[in-house]
């Protein structure tokens, strides 16, 4: 808590310097309105600005400002017009003025665009500026601009922030699921790309409510612009395949993308129908839709590394979004779209463990694990969405629907190698597999209703889930968990167990408020009810037989949530509070009707946040978050008979309490934008303390098989982190430069039961730190360099056996193209991947080459590609268990070397 009122006295003792307006009216001699004027306010004979404002139309201007001097300098500029400075007092005051003529002979004109502007919280990037030969797309343009990052997943964030909004033209089509606009918008169509900072999506609430999250507008050339993005491809060893076909067409009134995707080289297009952006609360409830998964099999790993490196695929991915006016008003827009997915994925790894010592848990000596895995997905999505979104009112509603039928298998084999041979230690074989089927209808409403000086706000979500899991797994010498099956002095062994769970999900969350305005303060005053009812039934079968009732559920999980909040939003010109103080009322009923147990949580919280943010100095922004919440756990929290959560893993969470958790959150932002000089900057700290009644108790065993119960004890763990960034953009030699370092510290408790069956109290703690540089450079019209390097360092100790182990890593990125000859292009890239574990190193490295031809009066490129031309088939890992004494190599199948010939193209 000492930390969190450090974090808001460093907020507020910024906010108490002086804040000073300056407005005026900037006129030519003959006493008409001088627009697009430039006025800075500037330190006493020095250049340094301290804020800077241009005129409207009617050279009218407004310049806000914050410094401790107690003058200021105020300079009018103009074309063709006299410069003028005035000294001026720091506090609010209006200064006109009345420029002279001061006409020039120009010889030659350049007129040459700005790469970067801001107009109020609008930075604008003109696209050209930082868009090399080789990019073709809006997001390999993106990822050079400074201040913008794009994430593997494809979300975009800015100055480490994910955003709140993408628009095309002003308007949102994808609702959120932006990868397809953002992977296939060709970069000849987009003029520039709009950061819309503290973006309030909402337009009745721009003035009155908050925002933290910036939104993203790309301005096309023409207001109707039909085009889009295709590439047809074929490869071998094995044959190879890749189809995209994303046509978009964007007008005034209508816009529509189709998208059809499919391959087997390795590239996930499914997760373009991800939900990456989610507006605000105000716009209603949504989410990315996924199954309730309780049970699994056992997977194979995953590397660090692109997807294209290892992803063996064969996927079909459609999808349709259409936007229209469907009445006169253009204030209502109708959204509807469609998705359908059909996957099927192939992974193989294997984990060698070497035990050193002989500890309560396991006996020296080195047990190999094989993981192989297919697994087989069909996902299907349809939404309808009605929105009005003007200055006098609002409404939206989203009508969802999701169904997915997904299919795993796995196989794993177990083989032991100990110091001392164990004759009941037999190698071990499971075959599994896992169908499960999930559907899901959802429908979220919220609508704003001015009256008189008021706003009212209703809002209703309401959605039901389905969820069946069938879980098999038929077993040679798999003897771990016999003695869970049998009494203390007996154990059963089945060949083959069936694990069957049924799950329902009920959610209806209801709310209305009322806000009242006074100048800049907004009171909001809301009363709401949530309710949540889950049903679940398991049994589980050995050798086709139901196993008596340890191994049965019949449960129920109801939760009635009544609250009041009241929220209080200031919004001014630098200033901007956001506080909601609620008073949440819980009661959770956990009935077991197998067992006729029943437990109860009836509790009446108080849970405040706050978010400010404060702009001054013009480039600089501090801003600061804090929040206080309780969990009393949900529906999978607790369970009275055993589950076979997958075919390694019994778990049993005894209900004799049910979950207490209190958590607080907190961080805080310091941020500098400065268009001028093309430099970005953020410094970020955040704090997060939970204190828990329950800790997880685990059992292993020498298979890396486990039971898995609950223990109440009350435990505290904390994460802490600090981050900074700076990118700037240097014109002079067209290069984006950008340098991250962050820290983070955190615990975790656990409780491991040895072989004795003693339990034992661990506490964890680990230290993180990464430091990465971003570069790309176009100076040079033969050659384009992408750069990216990142290291990091690891340090984990576990307290209970005074065990410390520190670990390092680095990964870097590079793609270089030349351009010899004009229309041809030479592509090299190069990945690698080192994990260093005391005196082991692991280093992957991948290099790719390319050449394309561009037909450039048909815009067509032809390419062909040679992927991993040293044909490495394994990606390799090291890692060190403080608690087991143990050292772990992992070793993960990847693609092989391949080579594929594409042609890629534009619509229009």
């Amino acid at each position: 808590m000492r930390k969190i009122s450090t974090l808001f006295a460093l907020f507020f003792a910024v906010l108490s310097w002086a804040q000073s307006s300056i407005t005026g009216k900037i006129l030519d001699e003959d006493g008409k309105p001088i627009p697009s004027a430039s006025v800075t306010v500037e330190e006493p004979g020095k250049d340094a600005i301290i804020a800077f404002s241009i005129t409207n139309a009617n050279g009218e201007y407004k310049v806000t400002f914050t410094t401790p001097e107690q003058n200021v300098d105020l300079k009018i500029k103009a074309f063709n017009q006299k410069p003028t400075q005035k000294a001026v007092k720091n506090e609010n005051q209006t200064q006109n003025f009345t420029l002279q003529p001061d006409a020039t002979e120009i010889k030659e004109v350049k007129l040459k665009a700005k790469m970067i502007t801001k107009r109020g919280d609008t930075i604008s990037y003109d696209i050209k500026a930082f868009e090399s030969k080789s990019d073709r797309t809006l997001s390999d343009v993106l990822k050079k601009i400074p201040g913008i990052d794009v994430n593997k997943d494809g979300s975009v964030l800015y100055q480490g922030e994910p955003i709140n909004k993408f628009y095309v033209n002003g308007k949102d089509l994808m609702e959120g699921g932006y990868g397809t606009i953002n992977n296939s918008l060709p970069t000849g169509a987009v003029q520039k790309v709009e950061v819309m900072e503290n973006h309030q999506p909402v337009k009745i609430l721009q003035d009155k409510v908050p925002s933290e999250n910036a939104g993203l507008n790309v301005i096309l050339k023409k207001s109707v612009t039909m085009t889009g993005r295709g590439e047809v491809g074929v490869g071998m060893n094995p044959f190879l395949y890749n189809l995209k076909l994303t046509p978009m067409f964007f007008g005034q009134k209508n816009q529509w993308v189709v998208n059809y995707k499919t391959n087997n080289n390795g590239e996930s297009v499914e997760r373009e129908g991800n939900l990456l952006a989610f507006g605000n609360r105000w716009e209603g409830r949504r989410g990315q839709s996924a199954g309730n998964y309780w049970l699994s099999v056992d997977k194979a790993s995953v590397p660090n590394l692109p997807e294209k490196r290892y992803l063996m695929n064969n996927v079909h991915f459609f999808s349709a979004n259409v936007l229209t006016n469907p009445f006169k008003s253009k204030e209502w827009e109708l959204k509807a779209s469609a998705s359908y997915t059909n996957n099927a994925i192939e992974r193989n790894s294997q984990r060698e463990t070497v035990y050193e010592r002989d500890t309560d848990f396991f006996k020296t000596g080195k047990i190999t694990t094989s993981d192989s895995n297919d697994f087989y997905s069909n996902a299907a999505k349809g939404e309808v969405i009605i929105t009005k979104n003007a200055k006098k009112g609002f409404f939206k509603n989203t009508t969802t629907w999701n169904g997915f039928w997904n299919e795993d298998r796995g196989n794993t084999s177990t083989r032991y190698n100990m110091a001392v041979p164990d004759p009941n230690l037999k190698d071990i074989f499971i075959d599994e597999a896992l169908g499960a089927p999930t559907g899901i209808i959802k429908n979220s409403l919220s609508t704003i209703i001015p009256w008189k000086e008021k706003l009212v706000n209703f809002m209703s979500y309401v959605s039901y889930q389905n969820d069946r899991q069938n879980l098999s797994a038929t077993n040679e010498n798999f003897f771990d968990l016999d003695q869970q099956f049998g009494s203390d002095s007996t154990s059963i062994h089945y060949g083959r167990l069936d694990q069957r769970i049924a799950l329902k999900t009920l959610n209806a969350n209801h709310s209305a408020s009322v806000g009242f305005s006074y100048k800049k303060l907004t009171i909001t005053p809301e009363v709401g009810l949530n309710l949540s009812f889950n049903d679940m039934n398991s049994q589980l079968y050995g050798d086709r037989n139901l196993l008596d009732g340890r191994f049965q559920n019949r449960m129920k999980w109801n939760e009635i949530n009544p609250y009041t909040q009241v929220g209080l939003n200031y919004k001014g010109n630098a200033l901007n509070i956001s506080i909601n103080l609620p008073l949440n009322m819980y009661g959770i009923d956990y009935k077991d009707l197998l067992r006729t147990k029943d437990s109860e949580i009836n509790k009446t919280v108080f849970e405040p946040t706050f978010y400010g943010s404060y702009d001054f100095a013009s480039f600089w922004k501090i801003s600061a978050y804090g929040g206080l919440n309780y969990d009393f756990g949900n529906f999978g929290s607790v369970y009275d008979g055993t589950i076979l959560i997958n075919p390694k893993s019994l778990n049993a969470k005894d209900s004799n309490l049910l979950p207490e958790n209190r958590n607080i959150n907190s961080s805080a932002r310091l941020e500098y934008r400065n268009p001028l000089n093309n430099l970005f900057f953020n410094a970020r700290y955040s704090y997060n303390d939970a204190k828990r009644n329950i800790i997880t108790k685990s059992r292993p065993f020498a298979s890396g098989a486990s039971a898995v119960t609950l223990e109440y004890i009350d435990n505290n763990s904390f994460s802490e982190s600090e981050s900074a960034e700076i990118g700037k953009y240097f014109p002079k030699f067209k290069t984006n430069a950008s340098v991250n370092f962050s820290n983070r510290d955190s615990n975790s408790f656990s409780i491991l039961v040895d072989q004795n069956k003693v339990d034992n109290y661990i506490e964890s703690k680990n230290n993180s730190q990464s430091l990465a540089l971003k570069f790309n450079n176009t100076y040079f019209s033969w050659m384009s360099l992408d750069y990216n390097i990142s290291l990091n360092w690891n340090k984990n100790s576990d307290d209970y056996r005074n065990n410390v182990n520190k670990y390092s890593g680095w990964n870097h990125n590079l793609n270089l193209f030349l351009y010899p000859i004009e229309n041809h292009t030479i592509g090299l890239v190069w990945d690698d991947v080192t994990t260093s574990q005391a005196d082991t190193n692991l280093r992957n490295s991948f290099y790719d080459l390319s050449y394309q031809y561009t037909w450039a009066k048909k815009k067509i490129d032809f390419e062909v590609k040679w992927l991993n031309i040293a044909n490495k088939k394994l990606y390799e890992t090291i890692s060190y268990n403080t608690t087991y004494f143990s050292t772990t190599r992992n070793s993960i199948e990847i693609r092989p070397s391949q080579v594929m010939f594409t042609v890629k193209f534009n619509f229009k």
